[in-house]
């Protein structure tokens, strides 16, 4: 039974950042807009935006399920499965708030391919300030072309 467990955290894991894509492709860049937009425009000076409203949308399944998991027992599967996106929601916390809009200058050079590509594909991501036309809506998983421009790189300093 563990090891179905721990298969189906793996999966929730894996399968949020589908949820992440669709989410922000079609939800953040479409009705849920008037949120998101201050994130693109950054037309709040202050440390948080309205965007983060985001994280608590997205924590609130996982808390859910971790929590009605809980109830039933360690073995429970709802328990895996919120363990699954809460860590993909930690994952992604330190992807795009630490690593690439350096909230905290924390990681702000690297020579990992793998980081570099993630991070350019991010830029060009936010190189567009509506929500149309957007690209790169992910967040732990870029295309192919950002890897290899990541090989060779041309600005490796970071941030924004």
């Amino acid at each position: 039974m563990i090891q179905l467990n721990l298969l189906l955290l793996a999966f929730s894991f894996v399968a949020m950042e589908g949820v992440a894509w669709l989410t922000h492709r079609y939800m953040m860049h479409g009705f849920l807009w008037r949120i998101h937009r201050d994130h693109h425009t950054r037309e709040n000076d202050g440390f948080f935006e309205l965007n983060d409203l985001f994280f608590v949308i997205f924590a609130t399944p996982g808390i859910f399920l971790i929590y009605t998991g809980s109830q039933d027992g360690w073995l429970d599967p709802k328990l895996w499965a919120g363990i699954g996106i809460s860590l993909y929601g930690m994952a992604y916390l330190a992807m795009h708030d630490l690593f690439i809009h350096q909230r905290f200058k924390w990681f702000a050079k690297t020579d990992n391919v793998y980081l570099r590509a993630i991070r350019k594909a991010h830029r060009m991501h936010h190189k567009h300030l509506g929500p149309e036309d957007g690209e790169c809506f992910g967040m732990l998983w870029a295309p192919w072309k950002y890897f290899r421009e990541a090989r060779h790189p041309i600005d490796t300093t970071g941030g924004y």
